[in-house]
Protein backbone atom coordinates (compact mmCIF):
# COMPACT_ATOMS: atom_id res chain seq x y z
CA UNK A 1 0.00 0.00 0.00
CA UNK A 2 3.35 2.32 0.75
CA UNK A 3 4.91 1.61 -2.06
CA UNK A 4 1.15 2.37 -4.37
CA UNK A 5 1.45 5.96 -2.66
CA UNK A 6 4.99 6.48 -3.88
CA UNK A 7 3.82 5.71 -7.04
CA UNK A 8 1.00 8.22 -7.25
CA UNK A 9 2.61 10.77 -5.64
CA UNK A 10 4.97 10.75 -8.46
CA UNK A 11 2.57 10.41 -11.26
CA UNK A 12 1.15 13.80 -9.33
CA UNK A 13 4.45 15.40 -9.57
CA UNK A 14 5.58 14.96 -13.27
CA UNK A 15 1.98 16.01 -14.46
CA UNK A 16 2.29 19.35 -12.48
CA UNK A 17 6.08 19.93 -14.23
CA UNK A 18 4.29 18.95 -17.58
CA UNK A 19 1.36 21.22 -16.43
CA UNK A 20 4.35 24.03 -15.80
CA UNK A 21 6.23 24.26 -18.59
CA UNK A 22 6.11 26.95 -20.52
CA UNK A 23 7.20 28.18 -24.78
CA UNK A 24 6.25 26.70 -28.24
CA UNK A 25 5.67 22.60 -28.33
CA UNK A 26 8.13 21.22 -30.47
CA UNK A 27 7.49 21.31 -33.95
CA UNK A 28 4.68 24.01 -33.53
CA UNK A 29 4.75 27.31 -35.75
CA UNK A 30 7.38 29.96 -35.61
CA UNK A 31 6.63 33.50 -34.24
CA UNK A 32 6.98 35.74 -37.45
CA UNK A 33 4.70 38.96 -36.00
CA UNK A 34 6.27 41.49 -35.25
CA UNK A 35 5.15 43.64 -31.84
CA UNK A 36 1.81 45.48 -31.76
CA UNK A 37 1.37 48.65 -30.08
CA UNK A 38 -1.81 48.27 -28.21
CA UNK A 39 -2.37 51.98 -26.68
CA UNK A 40 -0.61 55.15 -25.36
CA UNK A 41 -0.93 58.05 -22.56
CA UNK A 42 -1.05 60.46 -23.91
CA UNK A 43 -2.81 58.67 -26.72
CA UNK A 44 -0.48 58.43 -30.58
CA UNK A 45 -1.58 62.01 -32.29
CA UNK A 46 -2.46 63.86 -29.68
CA UNK A 47 -3.25 67.57 -30.06
CA UNK A 48 -2.45 70.54 -27.51
CA UNK A 49 0.13 68.40 -26.41
CA UNK A 50 1.50 69.47 -22.88
CA UNK A 51 2.64 66.27 -21.17
CA UNK A 52 6.44 65.44 -20.27
CA UNK A 53 5.70 61.84 -19.50
CA UNK A 54 4.73 59.22 -22.30
CA UNK A 55 3.97 55.44 -21.95
CA UNK A 56 3.55 53.23 -24.96
CA UNK A 57 1.67 49.81 -24.58
CA UNK A 58 2.97 47.01 -26.77
CA UNK A 59 0.65 42.94 -26.74
CA UNK A 60 3.80 41.27 -25.78
CA UNK A 61 6.92 41.90 -24.47
CA UNK A 62 9.87 43.98 -26.27
CA UNK A 63 13.30 44.82 -26.12
CA UNK A 64 15.05 47.88 -27.68
CA UNK A 65 18.16 47.51 -29.80
CA UNK A 66 20.65 50.47 -30.80
CA UNK A 67 18.46 52.82 -30.01
CA UNK A 68 20.90 55.68 -29.79
CA UNK A 69 21.10 55.18 -33.81
CA UNK A 70 17.63 54.07 -34.21
CA UNK A 71 16.16 57.00 -32.62
CA UNK A 72 15.18 60.27 -34.38
CA UNK A 73 12.96 62.87 -32.86
CA UNK A 74 12.34 65.84 -34.88
CA UNK A 75 12.42 68.41 -34.84
CA UNK A 76 15.68 67.66 -32.97
CA UNK A 77 15.29 68.35 -28.93
CA UNK A 78 17.79 70.48 -27.17
CA UNK A 79 18.69 67.33 -24.37
CA UNK A 80 18.03 63.91 -25.42
CA UNK A 81 14.34 61.93 -24.17
CA UNK A 82 15.22 59.55 -21.55
CA UNK A 83 13.88 55.79 -22.70
CA UNK A 84 12.76 53.45 -20.61
CA UNK A 85 13.02 50.42 -19.89
CA UNK A 86 16.09 49.97 -21.73
CA UNK A 87 18.38 46.62 -21.43
CA UNK A 88 15.06 44.22 -20.04
CA UNK A 89 12.18 43.05 -21.76
CA UNK A 90 8.91 45.00 -20.79
CA UNK A 91 5.62 45.60 -22.08
CA UNK A 92 5.42 48.83 -22.65
CA UNK A 93 8.04 52.22 -23.19
CA UNK A 94 8.63 55.08 -20.88
CA UNK A 95 9.29 58.76 -22.81
CA UNK A 96 10.76 61.42 -20.67
CA UNK A 97 10.67 64.94 -22.39
CA UNK A 98 13.04 67.11 -20.50
CA UNK A 99 13.12 70.26 -22.96
CA UNK A 100 10.11 72.49 -23.32
CA UNK A 101 8.43 72.03 -26.37
CA UNK A 102 7.49 74.76 -29.14
CA UNK A 103 4.27 75.69 -29.90
CA UNK A 104 2.36 74.96 -32.56
CA UNK A 105 4.35 71.95 -33.63
CA UNK A 106 4.17 68.44 -34.69
CA UNK A 107 6.77 65.97 -33.02
CA UNK A 108 7.78 63.07 -34.69
CA UNK A 109 9.48 60.00 -32.34
CA UNK A 110 11.10 57.71 -35.01
CA UNK A 111 11.98 54.82 -33.05
CA UNK A 112 13.27 53.11 -36.30
CA UNK A 113 13.52 49.36 -36.10
CA UNK A 114 14.39 49.43 -32.98
CA UNK A 115 11.46 48.03 -31.32
CA UNK A 116 11.66 44.34 -31.08
CA UNK A 117 9.76 41.02 -29.87
CA UNK A 118 11.92 39.74 -27.07
CA UNK A 119 11.54 35.90 -28.28
CA UNK A 120 12.33 35.66 -31.43
CA UNK A 121 13.50 39.63 -32.56
CA UNK A 122 10.62 40.38 -35.00
CA UNK A 123 10.82 44.15 -35.77
CA UNK A 124 8.36 46.66 -35.54
CA UNK A 125 9.40 48.62 -38.60
CA UNK A 126 9.48 52.19 -38.77
CA UNK A 127 7.75 52.59 -35.71
CA UNK A 128 6.29 56.35 -34.75
CA UNK A 129 4.98 58.32 -32.20
CA UNK A 130 3.09 61.48 -32.83
CA UNK A 131 2.05 64.44 -31.22
CA UNK A 132 1.02 68.04 -31.81
CA UNK A 133 1.23 70.93 -29.22
CA UNK A 134 -1.08 72.99 -31.50
CA UNK A 135 -4.64 72.42 -32.61
CA UNK A 136 -3.65 69.57 -35.62
CA UNK A 137 -1.19 67.25 -36.26
CA UNK A 138 0.93 68.40 -39.73
CA UNK A 139 1.07 65.64 -42.55
CA UNK A 140 2.96 66.94 -45.76
CA UNK A 141 5.63 64.25 -46.10
CA UNK A 142 8.91 64.37 -48.65
CA UNK A 143 10.96 61.50 -49.87
CA UNK A 144 14.38 61.20 -51.67
CA UNK A 145 17.44 59.29 -51.81
CA UNK A 146 21.29 59.81 -50.49
CA UNK A 147 24.63 58.66 -51.99
CA UNK A 148 28.24 59.20 -52.24
CA UNK A 149 29.77 61.16 -54.76
CA UNK A 150 33.52 59.97 -55.18
CA UNK A 151 32.67 56.03 -54.22
CA UNK A 152 30.36 53.80 -55.44
CA UNK A 153 29.73 52.00 -51.55
CA UNK A 154 26.03 52.51 -50.20
CA UNK A 155 25.92 55.06 -47.69
CA UNK A 156 23.76 54.08 -44.28
CA UNK A 157 22.80 56.03 -41.66
CA UNK A 158 22.93 59.31 -42.94
CA UNK A 159 20.75 62.21 -41.51
CA UNK A 160 19.02 64.20 -43.64
CA UNK A 161 17.93 67.81 -42.29
CA UNK A 162 15.65 70.06 -43.25
CA UNK A 163 15.98 74.11 -42.27
CA UNK A 164 13.01 76.58 -42.67
CA UNK A 165 13.81 79.20 -45.21
CA UNK A 166 12.57 82.21 -43.31
CA UNK A 167 14.04 85.49 -41.77
CA UNK A 168 15.89 83.73 -39.05
CA UNK A 169 17.61 81.74 -41.37
CA UNK A 170 21.46 82.53 -42.62
CA UNK A 171 24.40 80.45 -44.36
CA UNK A 172 25.82 79.62 -40.68
CA UNK A 173 23.08 78.03 -39.28
CA UNK A 174 24.18 74.78 -40.06
CA UNK A 175 27.43 74.82 -38.16
CA UNK A 176 25.47 76.25 -35.05
CA UNK A 177 22.05 75.07 -34.92
CA UNK A 178 20.07 72.29 -35.47
CA UNK A 179 17.52 71.75 -38.34
CA UNK A 180 13.72 72.21 -37.86
CA UNK A 181 13.09 68.55 -39.19
CA UNK A 182 15.63 65.42 -39.19
CA UNK A 183 15.22 62.12 -40.54
CA UNK A 184 17.77 59.36 -41.32
CA UNK A 185 18.18 56.73 -44.05
CA UNK A 186 19.34 53.71 -41.47
CA UNK A 187 19.93 50.42 -43.50
CA UNK A 188 19.01 51.66 -46.84
CA UNK A 189 20.21 54.81 -49.17
CA UNK A 190 16.39 55.85 -48.62
CA UNK A 191 14.88 58.33 -46.31
CA UNK A 192 11.50 60.20 -45.55
CA UNK A 193 10.05 63.38 -43.80
CA UNK A 194 6.97 62.82 -42.41
CA UNK A 195 4.31 65.22 -40.44
CA UNK A 196 5.81 68.70 -42.40
CA UNK A 197 4.71 72.02 -42.01
CA UNK A 198 4.12 74.07 -45.38
CA UNK A 199 6.70 76.71 -45.94
CA UNK A 200 10.31 76.66 -48.07
CA UNK A 201 13.22 74.94 -46.91
CA UNK A 202 17.17 73.89 -47.11
CA UNK A 203 17.90 70.58 -47.45
CA UNK A 204 21.24 69.04 -46.49
CA UNK A 205 22.37 65.55 -46.06
CA UNK A 206 25.39 65.17 -43.36
CA UNK A 207 27.28 61.97 -42.10
CA UNK A 208 28.41 62.67 -38.80
CA UNK A 209 30.88 61.95 -36.08
CA UNK A 210 28.73 63.18 -33.11
CA UNK A 211 25.29 63.16 -34.21
CA UNK A 212 24.29 66.61 -33.12
CA UNK A 213 22.71 67.36 -36.18
CA UNK A 214 25.47 70.42 -36.96
CA UNK A 215 27.71 70.18 -39.62
CA UNK A 216 31.43 70.11 -38.21
CA UNK A 217 33.32 70.25 -41.53
CA UNK A 218 36.38 68.83 -40.16
CA UNK A 219 35.03 65.92 -39.61
CA UNK A 220 31.46 65.22 -41.00
CA UNK A 221 30.71 64.79 -45.30
CA UNK A 222 27.96 67.06 -46.52
CA UNK A 223 25.00 67.02 -49.62
CA UNK A 224 22.87 69.56 -50.65
CA UNK A 225 20.58 70.49 -52.63
CA UNK A 226 20.85 73.31 -55.06
CA UNK A 227 17.30 73.90 -55.30
CA UNK A 228 14.90 74.98 -52.46
CA UNK A 229 12.34 72.17 -50.65
CA UNK A 230 8.74 74.13 -51.07
CA UNK A 231 6.20 72.15 -49.26
CA UNK A 232 3.66 71.04 -50.08
CA UNK A 233 4.83 70.84 -54.03
CA UNK A 234 8.03 69.10 -53.52
CA UNK A 235 6.78 65.71 -52.16
CA UNK A 236 9.75 63.95 -54.20
CA UNK A 237 13.22 64.66 -54.96
CA UNK A 238 14.33 63.17 -58.01
CA UNK A 239 17.88 63.74 -57.99
CA UNK A 240 19.98 62.24 -54.97
CA UNK A 241 21.69 64.40 -52.40
CA UNK A 242 25.41 63.27 -53.11
CA UNK A 243 27.63 63.39 -50.23
CA UNK A 244 31.11 64.47 -50.18
CA UNK A 245 34.15 65.74 -48.00
CA UNK A 246 34.84 69.27 -47.64
CA UNK A 247 38.74 70.69 -48.32
CA UNK A 248 39.54 72.42 -45.29
CA UNK A 249 41.12 75.76 -45.71
CA UNK A 250 45.03 75.62 -44.66
CA UNK A 251 46.62 75.81 -41.24
CA UNK A 252 49.56 75.11 -39.75
CA UNK A 253 50.01 73.01 -36.98
CA UNK A 254 53.54 73.04 -35.48
CA UNK A 255 57.14 71.41 -36.89
CA UNK A 256 58.51 69.05 -34.86
CA UNK A 257 61.87 66.63 -34.99
CA UNK A 258 61.32 63.63 -35.62
CA UNK A 259 64.79 61.86 -35.64
CA UNK A 260 68.22 63.64 -35.91
CA UNK A 261 68.18 65.20 -39.22
CA UNK A 262 64.34 65.24 -40.09
CA UNK A 263 61.98 67.35 -39.09
CA UNK A 264 58.38 67.53 -40.30
CA UNK A 265 55.76 70.07 -40.50
CA UNK A 266 52.23 69.37 -40.22
CA UNK A 267 49.76 71.40 -41.28
CA UNK A 268 45.82 71.12 -41.79
CA UNK A 269 43.80 71.12 -45.35
CA UNK A 270 45.14 72.25 -48.48
CA UNK A 271 49.16 72.01 -48.98
CA UNK A 272 48.64 74.52 -52.16
CA UNK A 273 52.22 76.19 -51.99
CA UNK A 274 53.69 75.83 -48.98
CA UNK A 275 56.83 76.42 -48.24
CA UNK A 276 59.57 76.29 -45.68
CA UNK A 277 62.58 78.18 -45.82
CA UNK A 278 65.60 78.33 -43.43
CA UNK A 279 66.69 81.49 -41.57
CA UNK A 280 69.75 80.30 -39.40
CA UNK A 281 72.93 80.13 -40.40
CA UNK A 282 74.28 76.64 -41.41
CA UNK A 283 77.63 75.69 -43.49
CA UNK A 284 77.75 75.77 -46.64
CA UNK A 285 78.21 72.12 -46.99
CA UNK A 286 74.90 72.13 -45.18
CA UNK A 287 71.96 70.23 -47.38
CA UNK A 288 68.17 70.18 -46.85
CA UNK A 289 65.29 67.79 -48.95
CA UNK A 290 61.87 68.25 -48.73
CA UNK A 291 58.85 66.45 -49.79
CA UNK A 292 54.94 66.14 -48.79
CA UNK A 293 54.36 62.54 -47.58
CA UNK A 294 51.92 60.87 -48.92
CA UNK A 295 47.93 60.70 -47.72
CA UNK A 296 49.01 62.73 -44.49
CA UNK A 297 48.99 66.54 -43.86
CA UNK A 298 52.65 66.61 -43.31
CA UNK A 299 56.02 67.90 -44.85
CA UNK A 300 59.33 66.43 -44.50
CA UNK A 301 61.89 68.43 -44.59
CA UNK A 302 65.49 66.24 -44.44
CA UNK A 303 69.09 68.29 -43.44
CA UNK A 304 72.60 67.70 -42.98
CA UNK A 305 72.64 67.19 -39.20
CA UNK A 306 74.60 70.18 -37.23
CA UNK A 307 75.62 70.61 -34.03
CA UNK A 308 72.64 73.70 -33.02
CA UNK A 309 69.94 73.56 -30.80
CA UNK A 310 67.27 75.07 -32.75
CA UNK A 311 66.77 76.25 -36.20
CA UNK A 312 64.41 78.88 -37.44
CA UNK A 313 62.41 78.86 -40.31
CA UNK A 314 59.34 80.99 -42.31
CA UNK A 315 56.35 78.53 -43.10
CA UNK A 316 54.54 80.44 -45.29
CA UNK A 317 51.57 79.36 -48.55
CA UNK A 318 49.05 81.73 -50.79
CA UNK A 319 47.52 83.52 -47.42
CA UNK A 320 50.14 82.81 -44.66
CA UNK A 321 53.47 83.76 -43.28
CA UNK A 322 54.55 82.96 -39.94
CA UNK A 323 58.20 82.50 -38.43
CA UNK A 324 58.75 79.22 -36.17
CA UNK A 325 61.71 77.33 -33.91
CA UNK A 326 62.13 73.82 -34.20
CA UNK A 327 63.71 72.95 -31.00
CA UNK A 328 66.85 70.03 -31.51
CA UNK A 329 67.47 67.32 -29.32
CA UNK A 330 67.12 64.29 -30.93
CA UNK A 331 70.83 62.11 -30.66
CA UNK A 332 69.90 59.15 -33.49
CA UNK A 333 69.76 59.51 -37.08
CA UNK A 334 67.37 57.23 -39.47
CA UNK A 335 69.90 53.93 -40.93
CA UNK A 336 68.63 53.88 -44.54
CA UNK A 337 66.33 51.10 -45.72
CA UNK A 338 64.93 50.25 -49.09
CA UNK A 339 61.69 48.80 -50.02
CA UNK A 340 60.77 46.94 -53.51
CA UNK A 341 57.30 47.89 -55.58
CA UNK A 342 56.91 44.22 -56.06
CA UNK A 343 57.15 40.63 -54.51
CA UNK A 344 57.47 37.62 -56.41
CA UNK A 345 55.58 38.92 -60.06
CA UNK A 346 56.92 41.91 -61.50
CA UNK A 347 53.78 42.07 -64.15
CA UNK A 348 54.58 43.52 -67.64
CA UNK A 349 52.98 46.68 -67.89
CA UNK A 350 54.10 47.64 -64.02
CA UNK A 351 58.13 49.26 -63.05
CA UNK A 352 60.10 48.08 -60.72
CA UNK A 353 61.26 51.20 -57.87
CA UNK A 354 62.99 50.93 -55.03
CA UNK A 355 61.96 53.26 -52.05
CA UNK A 356 63.92 54.60 -49.10
CA UNK A 357 63.10 56.36 -46.00
CA UNK A 358 65.72 58.86 -46.18
CA UNK A 359 66.97 61.03 -49.52
CA UNK A 360 69.02 59.56 -51.84
CA UNK A 361 72.34 61.79 -52.60
CA UNK A 362 74.06 58.99 -54.65
CA UNK A 363 73.67 56.07 -57.09
CA UNK A 364 76.61 53.51 -58.16
CA UNK A 365 75.33 51.66 -61.06
CA UNK A 366 78.10 49.49 -61.19
CA UNK A 367 76.80 47.96 -57.66
CA UNK A 368 73.73 47.03 -59.20
CA UNK A 369 73.03 43.73 -61.20
CA UNK A 370 70.39 42.49 -63.31
CA UNK A 371 70.63 38.73 -64.86
CA UNK A 372 67.81 36.38 -66.44
CA UNK A 373 67.49 32.77 -65.64
CA UNK A 374 70.48 32.50 -67.86
CA UNK A 375 72.14 34.40 -65.28
CA UNK A 376 72.72 37.02 -69.03
CA UNK A 377 72.90 40.47 -68.13
CA UNK A 378 70.51 42.44 -69.00
CA UNK A 379 70.64 46.07 -69.51
CA UNK A 380 68.86 48.76 -67.45
CA UNK A 381 68.42 52.30 -66.68
CA UNK A 382 67.78 53.63 -63.35
CA UNK A 383 65.81 56.67 -62.89
CA UNK A 384 65.01 58.97 -59.66
CA UNK A 385 61.50 59.47 -59.24
CA UNK A 386 61.46 61.69 -56.11
CA UNK A 387 64.33 61.98 -53.78
CA UNK A 388 63.73 58.60 -52.02
CA UNK A 389 62.25 56.73 -54.90
CA UNK A 390 64.37 55.45 -57.99
CA UNK A 391 62.73 53.29 -60.67
CA UNK A 392 64.86 50.57 -62.71
CA UNK A 393 63.78 50.77 -66.04
CA UNK A 394 64.59 47.43 -68.64
CA UNK A 395 62.97 45.63 -71.79
CA UNK A 396 60.73 42.81 -69.76
CA UNK A 397 60.17 39.14 -71.33
CA UNK A 398 57.31 37.19 -70.72
CA UNK A 399 57.39 34.25 -68.71
CA UNK A 400 61.09 34.77 -67.34
CA UNK A 401 62.61 35.12 -64.32
CA UNK A 402 65.11 37.23 -63.01
CA UNK A 403 67.39 38.34 -60.11
CA UNK A 404 68.03 41.87 -59.28
CA UNK A 405 70.97 42.56 -56.33
CA UNK A 406 72.20 46.17 -55.16
CA UNK A 407 75.39 45.81 -53.51
CA UNK A 408 76.84 47.93 -49.99
CA UNK A 409 77.24 51.52 -51.40
CA UNK A 410 74.92 51.26 -54.63
CA UNK A 411 73.03 53.66 -52.87
CA UNK A 412 74.05 56.23 -50.11
CA UNK A 413 71.61 58.57 -48.32
CA UNK A 414 71.59 62.31 -47.08
CA UNK A 415 73.56 61.19 -43.83
CA UNK A 416 76.37 59.14 -45.77
CA UNK A 417 74.43 55.60 -44.71
CA UNK A 418 74.45 53.23 -47.18
CA UNK A 419 72.54 50.35 -48.11
CA UNK A 420 73.31 46.55 -47.07
CA UNK A 421 72.94 43.58 -49.52
CA UNK A 422 69.72 43.94 -51.51
CA UNK A 423 68.40 40.52 -53.02
CA UNK A 424 65.20 40.88 -55.45
CA UNK A 425 64.31 37.49 -56.99
CA UNK A 426 60.42 38.07 -59.53
CA UNK A 427 59.55 36.45 -62.62
CA UNK A 428 57.26 37.73 -65.50
CA UNK A 429 53.96 35.92 -66.70
CA UNK A 430 53.17 35.27 -70.53
CA UNK A 431 50.80 37.78 -72.16
CA UNK A 432 48.11 35.18 -72.04
CA UNK A 433 47.90 35.62 -68.58
CA UNK A 434 46.34 38.73 -68.72
CA UNK A 435 43.40 40.62 -69.46
CA UNK A 436 42.14 43.52 -71.73
CA UNK A 437 39.20 45.40 -71.33
CA UNK A 438 37.96 47.69 -74.03
CA UNK A 439 35.74 50.75 -73.36
CA UNK A 440 33.82 52.32 -76.13
CA UNK A 441 33.38 55.86 -74.29
CA UNK A 442 30.57 58.35 -75.47
CA UNK A 443 31.03 61.47 -73.58
CA UNK A 444 27.86 63.29 -73.76
CA UNK A 445 29.51 66.00 -71.42
CA UNK A 446 31.35 69.44 -72.81
CA UNK A 447 33.74 69.04 -70.24
CA UNK A 448 36.52 66.43 -70.37
CA UNK A 449 36.67 63.52 -68.45
CA UNK A 450 38.74 61.32 -66.72
CA UNK A 451 38.58 57.72 -66.94
CA UNK A 452 39.79 55.75 -64.10
CA UNK A 453 39.95 52.04 -63.43
CA UNK A 454 39.81 50.62 -59.87
CA UNK A 455 40.83 47.81 -57.90
CA UNK A 456 38.60 48.09 -54.65
CA UNK A 457 38.69 51.58 -54.84
CA UNK A 458 41.88 51.95 -55.72
CA UNK A 459 42.79 53.58 -58.90
CA UNK A 460 45.38 51.51 -61.03
CA UNK A 461 45.00 52.91 -64.73
CA UNK A 462 43.87 56.37 -65.88
CA UNK A 463 42.77 57.73 -68.77
CA UNK A 464 42.00 61.19 -69.82
CA UNK A 465 39.92 62.21 -72.80
CA UNK A 466 38.81 65.47 -74.50
CA UNK A 467 35.93 63.51 -76.69
CA UNK A 468 34.44 60.04 -77.57
CA UNK A 469 37.18 57.35 -78.12
CA UNK A 470 37.85 53.78 -77.29
CA UNK A 471 39.92 53.58 -74.53
CA UNK A 472 42.21 50.84 -73.51
CA UNK A 473 43.00 49.10 -70.34
CA UNK A 474 45.61 46.46 -71.42
CA UNK A 475 47.69 43.64 -69.85
CA UNK A 476 45.76 43.76 -66.58
CA UNK A 477 45.33 40.65 -63.75
CA UNK A 478 42.34 38.60 -63.77
CA UNK A 479 40.68 40.37 -60.78
CA UNK A 480 37.79 42.22 -60.22
CA UNK A 481 37.39 45.84 -61.61
CA UNK A 482 35.59 48.49 -61.42
CA UNK A 483 35.20 52.17 -63.59
CA UNK A 484 34.57 55.25 -63.15
CA UNK A 485 34.28 59.04 -65.06
CA UNK A 486 34.71 62.29 -63.72
CA UNK A 487 34.17 64.64 -65.18
CA UNK A 488 36.74 67.36 -65.13
CA UNK A 489 34.69 70.78 -65.13
CA UNK A 490 37.58 73.28 -64.70
CA UNK A 491 40.37 70.96 -67.07
CA UNK A 492 42.65 70.14 -63.84
CA UNK A 493 43.02 66.64 -64.52
CA UNK A 494 42.01 65.59 -60.87
CA UNK A 495 38.61 65.64 -59.27
CA UNK A 496 37.14 68.65 -56.89
CA UNK A 497 35.44 68.60 -54.14
CA UNK A 498 31.95 71.01 -53.21
CA UNK A 499 32.35 73.50 -50.87
CA UNK A 500 28.54 74.30 -48.92
CA UNK A 501 28.66 78.08 -48.67
CA UNK A 502 29.95 78.79 -51.76
CA UNK A 503 27.13 76.61 -52.96
CA UNK A 504 29.29 74.65 -55.24
CA UNK A 505 28.78 70.84 -56.15
CA UNK A 506 31.59 68.70 -56.40
CA UNK A 507 32.78 67.51 -60.01
CA UNK A 508 29.80 64.51 -60.89
CA UNK A 509 31.34 60.79 -61.13
CA UNK A 510 29.49 58.27 -62.96
CA UNK A 511 30.21 54.55 -62.56
CA UNK A 512 29.94 51.73 -64.93
CA UNK A 513 26.81 49.78 -63.89
CA UNK A 514 28.61 46.36 -63.61
CA UNK A 515 31.83 45.56 -62.25
CA UNK A 516 34.38 43.95 -64.38
CA UNK A 517 35.17 40.33 -63.79
CA UNK A 518 38.27 40.31 -65.77
CA UNK A 519 39.89 36.08 -67.06
CA UNK A 520 42.89 35.49 -68.12
CA UNK A 521 43.36 35.95 -72.07
CA UNK A 522 40.19 37.36 -72.50
CA UNK A 523 38.88 41.08 -73.80
CA UNK A 524 35.75 42.62 -72.15
CA UNK A 525 34.34 44.96 -74.69
CA UNK A 526 31.58 47.59 -73.10
CA UNK A 527 30.09 50.84 -74.14
CA UNK A 528 30.13 53.67 -71.49
CA UNK A 529 27.96 56.42 -71.62
CA UNK A 530 28.81 59.66 -69.60
CA UNK A 531 26.51 62.52 -69.91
Amino acid sequence: MKNKHIVLVILFTFLIVSCARKGRPDGGPKDEDAPIMMTAKPPNETIHFDENKIRIYFDEYIVLKDLTKQLVVSPPLKNPPIITPQGTPSKYINIEILDTLKTNTTYTFNFGNAVQDNNENNKLESFKYVFSTGNYIDSLTVKGNVSEMFKRDKVKEIGVLLYRLDSTYNDSIIYKQKPNYVTSTLDSTNFEFTNLSAGKYLMLALKESSNNFMFNPKTDKIGFLADTISLPKDSLVLNPIRIFKEIQPYKFKRGKEIVKGKIQFGFEGKQTDMKVNLLSNVPESFKSFTQFEKEKDTLNYWYTPIEQDSLNFTVSNESFLDTITVRLRKKKIDSLSVSSSISRTLHLNDTLFLESNNPIVSIDKTKFSLVDKDTVDVDFELKKQEINKLAVLFKKTPKMNYKFNVYPKGLIDLYETTNDTLKYNFKTLTVEDYGSIVLDVKKETTHPVIVQLLVKDKVVKTKYISASEKVEFNLLEPKEYTVRAIIDENNNHVWDTGNFLLRKQPEHVVYFEEPFKLRANWIQNETFVIK
